[in-house]
């Protein structure tokens, strides 16, 4: 088939991840700096306007807020980290969760097309500074530092001899691999999928365009694949952000524990 694209007109260039390179806009500020900031102003201004008119029989934003919040808080925090100490972090659970939601949504919405997340930036900073020093903060405050680290790079019931080789492990994933897994995961799933979805949608005008004849149906087929990658997408990207606050929560979680 790429025989006769070529045969057909010009030569097919894929996308690549220079696509995720955007220009700036001005002085320096690009499209996902400003997506950001957009992100922070939706979210505040949904909690403000559905949370301000509370009543017993809640109407359709009020009932969609406090869903919202339940889920953050019950299914998430609580499940997580435990009853007794959850309550302090269900505004950072249920902030990173909404956050990283819309800022990957950005990616299905016409005109903007971008989730914010697939610059391994954003997630990284989410991860190695908000996420990081809370959870190992929230182990120091609760434990002491030695008894901390002793909890974290000793794990009870270990032969002596095994702990020459399962501290420096321990050490290796709590403190350097853990944030950057966790920002490796939702970033990852953006990159690729935001990827697939410009390549279906590329290979798709490239046929109708250029292919001419029967590559110019098959263009049916590009556009068909475009739309299906949308809908997965759309579902891996209210997973991913799933996925990150559930996994901040359980670090918090076993920040907190007595035991590992």
């Amino acid at each position: 088939m790429g025989a006769l694209v070529l045969a057909a007109g010009d030569e097919f260039t894929p996308p690549t991840a220079e696509a995720f390179d955007l220009p700036p806009i001005f002085a320096g500020i690009t499209k996902p700096m400003v997506l950001v900031v957009l992100s922070v102003v939706i979210i505040a201004g949904f909690f403000l306007l559905t949370s301000r008119k509370m009543s017993i029989v809640p109407g359709k934003g009020q009932f969609l807020v406090e869903s919202l919040y339940d889920f953050g808080r019950n299914n998430i925090a609580r499940e997580q980290i435990g009853a007794g100490e959850f309550l302090r972090f269900v505004p950072l659970i249920l902030t990173l969760f909404t956050f990283i939601l819309v800022n990957n949504l950005f990616g299905l919405v016409p005109i903007l097309q971008f989730p914010t997340m697939s610059h391994i930036g954003f997630p990284l900073a989410l991860s190695a500074l908000v996420v990081y020093p809370v959870y190992h903060y929230a182990g120091i405050r609760k434990h002491g530092l030695g008894a901390y680290l002793k909890n974290q790079l000793f794990p009870p019931g270990a032969p002596k001899a095994v702990y020459l080789l399962l501290a420096p492990i321990e050490f290796f994933t709590k403190f350097i691999m853990n944030p950057i897994t966790l920002a490796i995961r939702v970033f990852a799933a953006m990159f690729a999928g935001h990827l697939l979805i410009m390549l279906f949608a590329v290979s798709a005008e490239y046929l109708l365009l250029h292919g001419g004849g029967f590559l110019s149906v098959i263009s049916a087929f590009s556009f068909a694949g475009a739309l299906a990658v949308t809908f997965i997408e759309a579902l891996i990207m209210v997973i991913q952000a799933f996925i990150f606050a559930l996994l901040s929560a359980n670090y918090i979680g076993a920040a907190l524990a007595e035991s590992h």
